[in-house]
């Protein structure tokens, strides 16, 4: 970008320019996202490229093209529009909104059956808040600050996070109805076991039946456990699930809960994260929406 770029100040009518063309990709879509005719935004660009002295869109058979720099700036503008959003959300409510983005990580079971219940409840309450959500099995992204906030299943959080024990987590042996009748009166150790594979080698159920059931048929191994849920549920077998994926009636419950295979569900954070507010308003949502839906 030349000298004239630096010279030149670009003013809140040049981003939201530059934001309708980004996102309709032709004159005719700008023009009407901005209530403009046609004419006015050809000569907004041209005028605007000039002043800056470099070209923020290749015209092309698909429309306009933006440019690198005017991708930047899109981003920019997306930005403006959005402060301005909050701001008058904030002015109508007569408070200060929550913003910013927050990263949470949970398992792809634990995201399915809790906590995205919890996201609906609540979330439509904060407008200004973005979450980014991370499905994985392990601390090791909240410990490089990959993430902000856990939700994790385990009897020993580590102790360089903070957080809040939700409750506790049981574990039954289910199949559905249909494989049960077409198993008859096949004994349990000899039925089709769906289990997780190694990738999971220290999960609660896998413990449990190398210990209580090692010569169990293992018919399918799966890399997560909703994965394994959706096989006991399609009629493929039995498994031990956990109790927040069992839904009522869905699936038989082959005698007690697991003993001694109870695992507490624990909402952690780092210790430098709390004094965020985004950070703190989630963690204080999701510990009350969460300890509802698990069991104690």
């Amino acid at each position: 970008m030349i000298n004239a770029a630096v010279q030149y100040r670009i003013n809140h009518a040049d981003l939201a320019l530059i934001l309708a063309l980004v996102r309709g990709r032709t004159l005719a879509r700008a023009a009407e996202q901005l209530n403009v005719d046609v004419s006015t935004v050809f000569r907004s660009v041209r005028r605007l490229e000039a002043s800056v002295g470099t070209a923020l869109f290749e015209k092309s058979r698909a429309g306009y093209q933006p440019t690198s720099a005017a991708l930047a700036l899109s981003q920019q503008a997306e930005s403006a529009e959005q402060a301005l959003a909050l701001a008058q959300i904030s002015l109508e409510q007569g408070q200060q909104i929550v913003s910013g983005t927050v990263r949470l990580t949970c398992t792809e079971a634990v995201m399915q059956s809790l906590l995205l219940p919890a996201l609906r409840r609540f979330m439509p309450a904060y407008p200004g808040l973005k979450l980014e959500l991370n499905t994985s099995s392990t601390f090791a992204n909240l410990s490089r600050r990959d993430a902000d906030i856990a939700l994790r299943l385990t009897n020993t959080p580590p102790e360089h996070l903070v957080g809040t024990r939700l409750g506790t987590v049981a574990y039954h042996v289910c199949a559905s109805e249909e494989y049960l009748q077409r198993a008859g009166s096949v004994p349990l150790e000899d039925l089709h076991w769906i289990a997780p594979d190694d990738f999971l080698p220290d999960h609660p159920t896998v413990t449990w039946r190398r210990q209580q059931w090692p010569r169990v048929n293992l018919a399918y191994r799966c890399s997560s456990m909703l994965a394994v849920a959706q096989l006991v549920r399609a009629g493929m077998g039995v498994a031990a699930l956990p109790d927040f994926m069992l839904r009522e009636g869905e699936l038989r419950q082959l005698g007690e809960p697991l003993a001694g295979y109870d695992t507490a569900l624990w909402l952690l954070t780092r210790p430098d994260c709390r004094a965020l507010r985004s950070v703190s308003a989630l963690f204080s949502e999701l510990s009350r929406n969460l300890a509802l839906a698990s069991t104690d």
